[in-house]
């Protein structure tokens, strides 16, 4: 829809992220240990961990950070034993957020995620409660100004991408679980770099939000970003861009 672009929304998820590096190289560690401790230290049999040194290497991590952190996943060296919570809740207009986080001290997360929420026009709900509009599936991102559009389509269908859209300066390539690894090594083999891959919880249907509801919704995504302990956060909200200009001018 015209005024309204998820790349828009990354695009500014990124900036945020470089401007607190810091930050994010806590989280990436958190998942890597997180990763290597559910399904072992070796990334060619661990894909949840392979993604996440792929995704320290693309920050720029250092090797010896990513390598402690595996060896304090696989047990080889002393860690703290994170817990995955999720949290479920609506935002400003009613948009649907599901809050994934890792956190030493589950009393400490909720209470932060629900003062968060409740300053920003948001609620807590319950387990279940908005899970159900979204679907985890991989998603890819490459750079539209680089790539030539039919070979990018043919590469990512050839691979076993379930779809692959437009969306400004990028396509979005997405994937069902299984395919997500096969689809990446399929672009590359087709010399094509790509931005960004994640597995994400991609919304079944948007809901279009704009004026102050998206500027409070903005907000309170930036405010959820600053807690520690919350790796990521997806809304199904589809906000109209002029709102990034308000809230970031």
């Amino acid at each position: 829809m015209a005024g309204h672009s998820k790349w828009a929304q990354i695009k500014r998820k990124k900036a945020v992220i470089d401007a607190k590096r810091g930050q994010h190289f806590t989280r990436l560690i958190r998942e890597i240990t997180v990763a290597a401790r559910s399904g072992g230290g070796d990334p060619n049999f661990n894909p949840r961990l392979r993604l996440a040194i792929d995704t320290a290497k693309a920050a720029n991590m250092p090797a010896d950070n990513i390598d402690r952190a595996v060896k304090k996943g696989t047990g080889e060296l002393e860690g703290v034993d994170y817990q995955e919570i999720v949290y479920e809740g609506y935002g400003p207009g009613g948009v649907a957020l599901y809050i994934e986080t890792l956190t030493d001290n589950a009393n400490r997360t909720v209470a932060e995620v629900r003062f968060v929420l409740n300053r920003y026009g948001g609620s807590l709900g319950t387990t279940g409660s908005v899970a159900w509009q979204f679907d985890r599936l991989g998603q890819v991102y490459v750079d539209a100004s680089r790539h030539d559009e039919d070979a990018t389509l043919m590469a990512a269908l050839e691979a076993g991408a379930s779809d692959v859209q437009r969306d400004g300066d990028v396509y979005i390539i997405t994937t069902d679980l299984a395919s997500f690894n096969a689809v990446q090594e399929g672009l590359r083999a087709h010399g094509i770099q790509f931005e960004e891959a994640e597995l994400a919880m991609v919304p079944k249907a948007t809901v279009d939000i704009a004026g102050q509801e998206a500027q409070k919704l903005l907000k309170l995504l930036d405010a959820m970003d600053d807690l520690d302990d919350v790796q990521k956060v997806y809304s199904n909200a589809d906000v109209d861009e002029a709102a990034f200009a308000e809230v970031d001018g």
